[in-house]
């Protein structure tokens, strides 16, 4: 039995197979994973795109004004695990083609290959190949009504899920930037240095996002700028336990140039410069430590000590190599 859904009806819905509980709260921000298959309405019940192609569900964020709005009032009408056909008049579906074009556009337009999933315009979808192009193309300039089967698989609410960047207030990309570095802290505690440092990037690209929108010297900019320290510091640190030490030239550098007296932060650039092999920034950075904190003495020159031994090392194989040229 179908019935309209909406007051304008312009949405028609037929439950396949009825859903478990009660109806979700659909509150803003409630992330819903759902499986669709998109067909047109003619005799063949063409369809265009479908969702189990791929494996991947649907996401959408109730309230982000999705660019196809007809599905956030479709799956609002849903219980979870409940099957559904609903028939959109041609008037709320006329981005259709946009929306598909620029996915499969994002998916790199393979054929018949699965794809990993992509955002874009807070979803994401499979699709079919390329022989369903032509349906899609034909949809812009004449829009057509369609069909649309949804399985709805979940519906969180907001602290039930991880909220990407892109959905966040300015408030909860702050509230964020601690919580991902305990999370890095545990990572690296637990040895996953990798892990880790992608923890810390993420924090620091959220701190980036918010301190673009302040003025360079204001409070509120110095505050923000001052929390990247401790981010870079650790970052560093796990790319230097990598072997990345370019990266942490970079990135401790940056530090120091805010903080020029960065005991920490001289000692990392250090060890990365021996790594790089940069003997002569490497004792600078040592010496520099001396100067600022006596009670890294016996630690600075256990690291002076290797590196004395090192370039003892490398004068050797370096004088072999000319040897070995000459006769």
């Amino acid at each position: 039995m179908a019935f309209y859904v909406d007051s304008k009806r312009l949405i028609t819905k037929t439950i396949i197979h009825a859903g478990n509980g009660d109806l979700p709260d659909f509150a803003e921000n409630t992330k819903v994973t759902f499986h669709f298959r998109t067909q047109k309405q003619d005799e063949a019940e063409t369809i265009l795109d479908d969702s189990r192609q791929l494996g991947k569900p649907m996401e959408i964020f109730i309230g982000k004004k999705f660019k196809m709005e007809a599905w956030e009032q479709c799956v609002k009408t849903m219980r979870i695990g409940e099957v559904a056909r609903f028939s959109v008049a041609k008037s709320l579906v006329a981005t259709y083609p946009w929306v598909s074009n620029v996915i499969r556009k994002a998916l790199g337009n393979q054929k018949d290959t699965p794809q990993p999933t992509s955002h874009c315009c807070g979803g994401m979808m499979a699709f079919q190949n390329e022989n369903n192009s032509s349906s899609i193309d034909s949809l812009m300039n004449k829009p057509e009504p369609l069909t649309f089967t949804i399985e709805l698989l979940k519906a969180e609410l907001p602290g039930e899920y991880t909220q990407e960047s892109w959905i966040m207030n300015d408030k909860d990309k702050l509230i964020s930037v601690p919580q991902l570095r305990e999370e890095g802290n545990r990572l690296y505690r637990q040895q996953q240095y990798e892990a880790a440092a992608k923890k810390y990037s993420e924090a620091l690209g959220r701190l980036e996002q918010l301190v673009l929108k302040e003025k360079p010297g204001d409070e509120e900019w110095n505050e923000l700028d001052k929390m990247k320290i401790p981010l870079l510091l650790n970052y560093s640190q796990c790319q230097l336990l990598q072997n990345e030490y370019y990266s942490v030239i970079e990135h401790t550098t940056t530090v120091l140039e805010k903080d020029e007296n960065n005991v920490k932060a001289l000692f990392r650039r250090a060890k990365a410069h021996v790594g790089a092999w940069n003997p002569t920034e490497a004792r600078y950075d040592f010496e520099k430590i001396f100067e600022l904190d006596p009670s890294l003495t016996a630690a600075v020159n256990k690291e002076l000590e290797q590196l004395k031994t090192l370039e003892k090392e490398h004068d050797r194989k370096e004088k072999s190599r000319l040897c070995g040229k000459i006769f």
